[in-house]
């Protein structure tokens, strides 16, 4: 009798796409491991993705805005769930694998910053050779993870966390459906928060781009994969249609000028990029203070890589914590 992996691999090849990636055909893992009989490979990646640590600090984690008042504001984890939903959608209808998709995209944003992309461009700056977000959820999935031993996933599932960027090239259909997932749930929910915050009217969207995409959240959403589903239909490749591309590249401009360079909206960046670099710093000129684990990855890697991984892990709160600590005097009482 057939275990419940092998029928679900039997499944794959009957119901998946040409171009799908079968978890049996996966190039593996960087370490063997006892194989498991009721999940594929990929589906056994986003379970251990899901379980760990680095994805339950995703909630603490800013989107686009610092520390906002209320709560309906998109942090990094619920942005990770909206990429996820809407990559599943793509994958299901073009028979692609599903599985896959989901892990990449519950991993994709792992490494991720404090204060989001402003806490990224500070470590850029401090770290030498550089410091990119999608990188960042690499090392974690492949070292930081689990005391050193990293989370062992599927080399696809790697591949596409590590290339999730919209310039980027992975090497899977999957992967690139989680490409276009992460551009088309940032513009819209960032939009949706934007107009909440008070930094945009629904009117000051660009006229061309809603005459295409649609004139609301859900209807920008639906029209983006209905358009990529249509014209990627069959093919070995994920690409938007002309008109819809040049509509979201345009939307996308737009947003970054309005939104992501805002001052109202960044009003706080420049606090929190100073309080990491004060950390950094500090970290730096004091390595024995760094956690256990931390400082035995400097026998391996240069400090200031070391302690941008560090640094990475925070939550926004627990940055302003360690700020505290380290920068802020205790009130002086007599005993």
């Amino acid at each position: 009798m057939e275990n419940v992996k092998q029928h679900i691999c039997r499944l794959e090849e009957a119901t998946l796409s040409k171009y799908a990636m079968l978890s049996q055909n996966t190039k593996g893992r960087m370490r063997e491991c006892q194989p498991c009989q009721i999940r594929s490979e990929f589906q056994r990646d986003r379970d251990k993705i899901l379980h760990c640590k680095s994805f339950r600090r995703l909630k603490h984690k800013t989107q686009v805005f610092l520390a906002p008042e209320g709560d309906h504001y998109r942090t990094r984890l619920t942005h990770t769930l909206e990429v996820s939903q809407i990559g599943r959608t793509i994958a299901r209808a073009l028979r692609l694998n599903e599985d896959l998709v989901e892990a990449i995209a519950l991993g994709h944003d792992l490494g991720h910053t404090p204060f989001g992309h402003a806490g990224e461009r500070k470590l850029d700056e401090l770290v030498k050779g550089g410091f990119v977000h999608s990188r960042q959820s690499l090392r974690v999935v492949e070292l930081l993870e689990n005391n050193g031993k990293g989370l062992n996933l599927t080399f696809e599932v790697r591949d596409g966390i590590a290339n999730h960027k919209y310039k980027d090239t992975p090497l899977t259909l999957e992967g690139e459906i989680v490409k276009y997932a992460d551009r088309f749930a940032y513009i819209n929910h960032d939009i949706e928060d934007a107009i909440r915050g008070g930094v945009l009217k629904s009117e000051d969207l660009p006229k061309e781009c809603i005459e295409v995409l649609g004139d609301s959240k859900s209807g920008r959403i639906n029209s983006m994969i209905t358009d990529i589903v249509q014209y990627s239909w069959d093919k070995p490749y994920i690409k938007q249609s002309p008109d819809f591309e040049y509509a979201t590249e345009k939307l996308h401009e737009f947003m970054f000028d309005s939104v992501y360079l805002n001052m109202k909206a960044k009003s706080q960046e420049a606090k929190a990029v100073k309080m990491i670099e004060l950390i950094f710093q500090y970290y730096l000129n004091h390595l024995d203070q760094l956690p256990t684990f931390y400082k035995s990855l400097l026998d391996q890697f240069p400090a200031d890589r070391v302690v941008g991984d560090y640094i990475a892990s925070f939550t926004d709160r627990y940055c302003v914590r360690v700020f505290s600590q380290l920068f802020v005097p205790d009130e002086w009482t007599i005993l």
